[in-house]
Order: C-alpha cells, then structure tokens, then sequence
C-alpha cells in the first residue's frame, strides 16, 4: 500500500509541478503579447503623428505656392485649410481617437455605414478576383 501511495503523491506532485510551469508559460506567453501591443500601438501612434505632420506640411506648401487671389485662390485656401484640420486631428487624435470616431459615427448611422461596409466588400472583392 505505501508504495500506492508513494506513486500517487509522486505523481500528484509531477501534475501540481507541470501545472505551474504551464501558468508560468502561460504568462509569460502573456505579457510578451502585452508588450507587442504596446509597442504596436506606439509605433501605430508615431506614424500617424508624423502623416499629421507631413499633411500640414503639405497645406503649408499648398498656401505658399497657390495664387493669393481669384476662385482658384480661393479653392486652393480651401484646400489648405481641410489639409491643416486634418493633419492636426492625425497628431491630436491618434488610432485610438479615430477608432472611437469611426465607432461613433457608426452608431449615430447604422444604416449608411452598413451599406459604405458592402460597397467597400463589393469592391475589395472585384479587386482580388483578378
């Protein structure tokens, strides 16, 4: 009988043992994940920084090099100023500002955003079916 029980508690040890090291696998498995995530959404956040920057770069320019006066002045200053907005809504806002956005827009607009979501599939799949 003690050799039973020898077995048994050495076994039961052997399963408590590899239990912990797969909840230490397990977790480390997990905060590796967490870190990538991390340091992918930084890396997402500084680009879309740097796109902010290079958009009001581009509505600088545009201002600078677009005629001062008449409809296409007018056009151009337009132009400019939309640039401006939205290289300054990259920088301030990130991925995370503008998925909260999409989200919203979503939810005020159900019924567009489901049929803007079929038109982007039909033409994603005309896209890939050459």
């Amino acid at each position: 009988m003690s050799d039973s029980n020898a077995m048994r508690g050495g076994a039961e040890k052997a399963a408590s043992q590899a239990s912990e090291s797969a909840q230490q696998a397990a977790s480390s498995a997990m905060d590796k994940a967490q870190d990538l995530m991390s340091t992918a959404g930084r890396k997402a956040d500084e680009a879309t920084t740097a796109l902010g920057e290079r958009v009001q770069s581009a509505a600088s320019a545009l201002r600078d090099r677009a005629p001062q006066e008449g409809m296409l002045g007018t056009a151009s200053h337009a132009v400019a100023d939309r640039l401006d907005s939205a290289g300054r809504y990259l920088q301030e806002e990130g991925i995370v500002g503008m998925a909260e956005d999409v989200t919203e827009l979503i939810r005020r607009n159900p019924i567009p955003a489901m049929f803007v979501g079929i038109g982007i599939g039909f033409m994603l799949a005309r896209l890939f079916r050459r």
